[in-house]
């Protein structure tokens, strides 16, 4: 797992207008050693003001109102959104906007869990009726995007950015593609360039967020 704050806890903050629900959240993060509970909230309004003073890793969103998760940016904290908001476009826009995780919000504790790890590790996790939500209307299609990119990506570039979504290492990548490992590494490093990103998974976060990357 990566470590943003030095390998510290992982300072969470929770919103959530439902104090029951609130209150739910906030026993997922207490019960374990490996978070800290930065503070909780019942509107989004209130964590703008506190966030810029305080150095957050995530933020669980409780909410079906995108218009509560599409606000300026308060931190580089990755967001997980508890929400049953399904329709796909209004699904992209979160995205696109940094959300991380979007989960029903009738998810059950441990799908919580591995929504803030992913969600901390920049990696992009959806429940399967979002992601069906998403596949309904864009198959396989990229999502749209309204930001550009400094360079564009070559198609094999994008090829090897699938595939880094994948998981794949430059060997497999290599083998697939039938083009030595030398020439994947150079690949990787024109994605990393062309992205703004500082690693692989960052690489491929973005490529999501930009909809290379097929969801």
């Amino acid at each position: 797992m990566s470590k943003r704050n030095g390998g510290g806890a992982i300072r969470i903050a929770v919103v959530a207008t439902s104090a029951v629900r609130r209150a739910g959240l906030e026993n997922i993060v207490r019960s374990h050693a490996e978070f800290q509970l930065a503070g909780s909230f019942g509107a989004v309004a209130s964590l703008v003001s506190f966030a810029p003073s305080t150095a957050l890793d995530v933020i669980i969103i409780d909410s079906d109102s995108i218009h509560d998760v599409l606000l300026e940016p308060t931190s580089d904290a990755a967001i997980v959104l508890l929400t049953d908001v399904s329709h796909a476009r209004s699904i992209s826009r979160l995205l696109r906007s940094g959300v991380r995780a979007i989960l029903s919000r009738e998810s059950d504790p441990d799908d919580v869990l591995s929504a803030i790890y992913a969600a901390y590790d920049g990696l992009v996790l959806l429940s399967t009726p979002t992601a069906e939500s998403l596949a309904a209307v864009y198959g396989d299609q990229p999502l749209e995007v309204e930001d550009e990119l400094s360079e564009e990506i070559t198609s094999r570039e994008t090829d090897v950015l699938k595939m880094l979504a994948e998981g794949l290492v430059n060997k497999d990548i290599a083998a697939r593609l039938g083009i030595s490992e030398h020439t994947v590494k150079f690949h990787i490093s024109s994605i990393l360039d062309k992205l703004g990103a500082s690693t692989r998974t960052e690489a491929v976060t973005l490529g999501i967020r930009r909809g290379l990357i097929p969801i």
